[in-house]
């Protein structure tokens, strides 16, 4: 019997792609054969991701969406894609759903592993007797959040350290919920359609995947965490050297993720926040095509060799990992907070939008972050940012978050295998059953 075959469709963003691309690096050590399925401009961005010794083992498959005048080629990913753009790139990969059943039609795989925003393709495979699994590519405590709310409207959440405020909800896109109650069926679910895998570890966020199981509605089956892989490219020989004359733990690395800008107003907080704590910092400043927000005036003279400022991309996790780096400011996306967990450095939590605040609170429930506090508008005070970055770098409280976060990193990684070894008996669990189905 030759190699399992299995097609994965992540949604069109680099922060669902890089989960997915490490699940096919996974189950590709474990013998599987993986084909993923995306835009072209996305498929260039994984082909550089594929490391030479999973050449054989994952291969790329091209999905072309429609062509839209207001959505060029270009456009066919969240990557700097104009947030008025970005239902309509939604909808437009929803319109590929005939090419992709053709997709699966030629390929014939053994089974089907989709983006949970994505719902639409499980009901393709199922058309063509192909069993499939979604994936849920952040963490099993925010999708119990969400899965409550769906289930249970009205009822309160019961884990009161996850919450979302008022002006969080209204920054919050719908779009999962949208396009699930159009493809569930909630009283036609199987038992093979209820398991989901998440982005996570049982000693992240163990309690909730028990809630979520003890619903009887949903079979949660952690992928567990990554090992770091060294990002492509090298550290600047010149931050090299500006970082190795820094005291340990004395600096803090400062990243918003790849597809979050900051408005005039919050790099002003940020930016005055990062002077006031006294810290040493390296931050990532990024602009949206075409437009540049301006630094505070003088800024880069005041702060002189304290501050290290990278426009667009940085190898972070060659920066978590150096002994100098003591905190992590970040909008807290799970892929960036999963490597400061790696990495064992604290969390300074600024979450901007989406599920990002839950992420922060999980962290803060955790023992290992602490989360920049903001008006009743969700406007930012840099007197704020400066008060918790000189905790974090200055007393005991980043001592403790550091501890803390050093634990949890040790526990996720003697999780890994075991994980792992789940994912696999679920996948062969289904395929089986699907198998015992057609004979």
């Amino acid at each position: 019997m030759g190699k399992l075959r299995i097609v994965m469709l992540p949604y069109l963003a680099y922060g669902h792609i890089t989960p997915f691309l490490e699940l096919a690096k996974k189950l590709s050590n474990r013998g599987f054969s993986i084909d993923i399925c995306s835009s072209p401009i996305n498929l260039s961005f994984i082909k550089e991701k594929i490391p030479e010794k999973y050449s054989s083992s994952i291969h790329l498959i091209e999905l072309h969406l429609p062509n839209l005048p207001e959505l060029p080629p270009h456009h066919h990913t969240t990557n700097g894609l104009p947030s008025h753009l970005k239902q309509t790139l939604f909808k437009a990969l929803k319109m590929t759903k005939p090419q992709f059943h053709q997709i699966l039609n030629d390929k014939k795989p053994d089974f089907l592993i989709y983006d949970i925003m994505l719902l639409w393709s499980g009901v393709v495979a199922s058309s063509l007797n192909i069993p499939s699994l979604n994936f849920y590519t952040v963490n099993a405590a925010i999708f119990s959040y969400f899965f409550h709310f769906y289930y249970n409207p009205g009822e309160e959440f019961p884990f009161p350290a996850l919450y979302m405020r008022d002006y969080e909800q209204a920054k919050m896109t719908h779009e999962v919920v949208d396009d699930a109650e159009v493809e569930v069926d909630k009283d036609n679910v199987t038992e093979s359609d209820k398991f989901v895998l998440v982005h996570s570890s049982k000693s992240i966020d163990g309690k909730y995947m028990d809630y979520l199981c003890g619903t009887g509605q949903a079979k949660v089956v952690p992928i567990g965490t990554q090992s770091p892989e060294d990002d492509v490219g090298d550290l600047d020989i010149e931050l090299l050297k500006w970082l190795e004359k820094k005291t340990e733990h004395s600096t803090v690395y400062v990243s918003f993720g790849s597809e979050y800008f900051l408005s005039k107003e919050e790099m002003e907080e940020v930016a005055y926040g990062l002077e006031l704590s006294g810290a040493d910092f390296i931050w990532v400043v990024r602009y949206q095509k075409g437009e540049q927000v301006e630094l505070p005036q003088g800024f880069k003279e005041r702060i002189g060799e304290r501050g290290r400022i990278i426009e667009g991309w940085a190898p972070q996790q060659r920066i978590l990992k150096h002994s100098s780096i003591g905190g992590f400011v970040t909008h807290c996306g799970w892929n960036s907070t999963l490597e400061s967990i790696e990495f064992g450095v604290p969390i300074i939590a600024m979450p901007m939008l989406y599920d990002q605040p839950l992420n922060a609170r999980l962290m803060v429930e955790n023992g290992v972050a602490v989360e920049v506090p903001r008006d009743e508008n969700g406007n930012l005070d840099r007197l704020n940012i400066a008060e918790k970055i000189k905790h974090v770098i200055s007393d005991e409280t980043g001592e403790n978050l550091r501890k803390k976060m050093n634990n949890l990193g040790e526990n996720v990684r003697s999780q890994r295998e075991d994980e792992m070894d789940g994912v696999v008996e679920v996948i062969q669990l289904l395929i089986d059953e699907k198998n015992s189905q057609k004979s």
